[in-house]
């Protein structure tokens, strides 16, 4: 990349980056390490033309979001806390990636970008 002056990174984290979830310790951990490694990249990559970018999901229907709410009813709650009121799609977390690749978010780099329905609460 660096020799072709052009190039994309996206890394996916969670929205748990942001607010965090209970019982997550670890995966915390390491989640808030690779915003740190994106936003580092994305300083030092930027003069070659490189972005580097955070991609956060939220909950997502997904065949593991499915199994985790047949097993824990309370899950289908979660819905209430979104403001858009649903879970996303696969196909909307898709989309924003695909975006953060194109060349219309040339400008774009050092973000973390929430794909969450609105579910994290802080600015």
């Amino acid at each position: 990349m660096e020799a072709n002056k052009w190039g994309r990174m996206i890394t996916i984290t969670s929205q748990a980056v942001k607010q965090p979830v209970d019982g997550l310790v670890l995966s915390h951990a390491v989640r808030a390490s690779v915003v740190g490694l994106v936003k580092t990249l994305a300083n030092e990559l930027g003069l070659y033309n490189i972005t580097v970018n955070n991609v956060m999901p939220g909950y997502t229907q997904t065949k593991r979001m499915e199994s985790l709410m047949s097993e824990n009813p309370n899950l289908i709650k979660v819905t209430e806390e979104i403001p858009l009121g649903r879970i996303g799609r696969p196909d909307e977390f898709a989309a924003a990636a695909a975006f953060l690749a194109s060349e219309k978010a040339s400008y774009i780099t050092g973000v973390s970008l929430p794909v969450d329905g609105g579910w994290i609460k802080g600015v």
